[in-house]
């Protein structure tokens, strides 16, 4: 605070200099008009001719001033002197401007042996003379007065300051130093923590001021306790879901290590080899699941792009797993052309999980059908089977972490649903499972279900470049669609 003051006060003393001079010059600017209205009166026309009376008394009186020089002339249109002193140098113009009238008085600025001076001047004439025939009456002093007097303003206002402004130093340091010993006292609390302490910052003899900082800290540490919590238990679960598959590869590498007949040991082997994939499948998710979350605490870049054509190309890449297990995979074409913000390694990743989820519970002789369904302002990417279905119930868990439906004999790591949601969280969109709705005849398959994410259209008219992925998602309830 002091850099700006130091730097305001000059410029506070050069205003102070401009208006002193202003409110100095007013009074002696009256007295001159006085003086040359007194002149101006001694002035006659005599036959048209004009004639100066200036009697000593008047002469002496206007030669009274004891600090400045005070100088008159009267001059003819011509600039030749009539009377007065000729020390008083005449205007470079003689002319009269075309906004100056008769018997006004007005000041212009002079120079006489060096000195400043302070002309006040008028015109005379007679009775509708022409301008031409004007003569000029002009009053002029020097401005040591002036310069006192603004000089004694200037010193009335400056020199408090310099009072003032050591002691306005030393309130604001004290008041600064004061103003910011509770931050000092938050600092030293929040630094004499242990480094696990994670509990809320206690709001007594809080001040008001530092209340919204206090509520705000324990909101972040609230947020923290709460995504540590959550890692803390997406860690435990997985190393309880990676011990089982690596506890089952352990009890077949020591049957096959005991195992002396050939097609004993190749069926070993071949349990192994499946105990492998399925761990290797149940990591791939875990990275998946890390990944997902990762992109949305970085705000990942979305850009636009056709989830129908994206779609399409994934589907393909699953038709040969499909047909190894005589399961129709069908694709079908958008209603309409549509257009969504996205990031398309994440999306791919939500398609793989949903038809892969499809797949592994529909049962062979089944089929699973994928489109993309435009609905107004929103996008629906829509995977449907006539497997095994599940209850409404399930219906709510489903996207919970490492949670599977009993019951099934489907194997799977409870994960595909939860990477579902969070890359659909990611992109703004609202994910569901549901029942299908029944097939009728005697010899239907099961229902199935249906999962769907709605994705909010982008329909921008100007070329779009990167968009920044919202931070927060949009789920039905906030003015997206019905999911089911």
């Amino acid at each position: 605070m002091l850099a700006p003051l130091l730097f305001v006060w000059p410029i506070s003393i050069a205003v102070t200099h401009y208006f002193a001079y202003s409110v100095a010059s007013f009074p002696y600017d009256q007295a001159l008009r006085e003086q040359v209205n007194t002149v101006a009166r001694q002035v006659q026309f005599v036959n048209g001719r004009p004639r100066v009376v200036f009697p000593g008394p008047a002469r002496a009186l206007l030669r009274a001033d004891e600090i400045d020089s005070v100088y008159f002339h009267v001059l003819d249109p011509d600039g030749r002197l009539l009377a007065g002193d000729r020390e008083l140098p005449p205007p470079r113009e003689l002319a009269v401007p075309l906004n100056e009238e008769a018997g006004e008085v007005y000041f212009r600025d002079a120079e006489a042996d060096g000195r400043d001076l302070r002309v006040a001047y008028l015109h005379l004439a007679e009775a509708s003379a022409p301008r031409e025939k004007w003569l000029r009456v002009e009053v002029g002093e020097t401005m040591d007065k002036r310069s006192q007097l603004a000089n004694k303003i200037i010193a009335s206002v400056i020199l408090p300051q310099f009072v003032i402004i050591p002691l306005a130093v030393i309130l604001v340091w004290f008041g600064l130093s004061q103003g910011l010993r509770p931050l000092t006292r938050l600092r030293e609390r929040i630094e004499s923590r242990a480094e696990g302490d994670l509990s809320p910052i206690s709001a007594r003899r809080v001040p008001e001021e530092l209340q919204p900082l206090t509520d705000a800290f324990n909101a972040m540490i609230a947020r923290l306790q709460h995504n540590m919590d959550v890692q803390r238990r997406f860690v435990a679960d997985a190393a309880h879901q990676m011990r089982t598959p690596l506890t089952g590869l352990k009890m077949q590498a020591q049957l096959a290590m005991r195992e002396r007949d050939p097609d004993d040991l190749r069926h070993a082997l071949q349990q192994i080899a499946s105990g492998v994939d399925r761990a290797s499948h149940l990591v791939d998710q875990l990275l998946a699941l890390a990944r997902a979350e990762a992109s949305e605490n970085a705000l990942q870049t979305l850009v636009p792009l056709d989830p129908d054509g994206l779609l399409r190309d994934v589907v393909g890449d699953w038709v040969a797993r499909a047909m190894s297990r005589h399961i129709d995979l069908g694709y079908e074409a958008a209603n309409d052309e549509v257009l969504i913000l996205g990031n398309a390694l994440l999306l791919r990743e939500l398609i793989n999980n949903l038809i892969d989820n499809a797949l592994r519970y529909t049962p062979e002789g089944g089929c699973v059908t994928c489109r993309i369904v435009a609905q107004g302002d929103f996008a629906v990417l829509e995977v449907e089977d006539s497997g095994i279905g599940l209850t409404e119930e399930d219906a709510v868990r489903v996207f919970d972490r490492f949670y599977r439906v009993d019951g099934t004999g489907v194997e799977g790591s409870g994960l595909g649903l939860a990477i579902v949601r969070e890359i659909a969280e990611l992109h703004r969109a609202a994910a569901s499972l549901r029942p299908n709705a029944p097939r009728p005849g005697p010899a239907a398959p099961a229902p199935g279900a249906i999962a769907r994410v709605v994705f909010p259209t982008w329909r921008v008219d100007p070329p779009a470049a990167a968009w920044p992925a919202p931070s927060a998602p949009q789920s039905p309830a906030e003015g997206g669609p019905p999911l089911a």
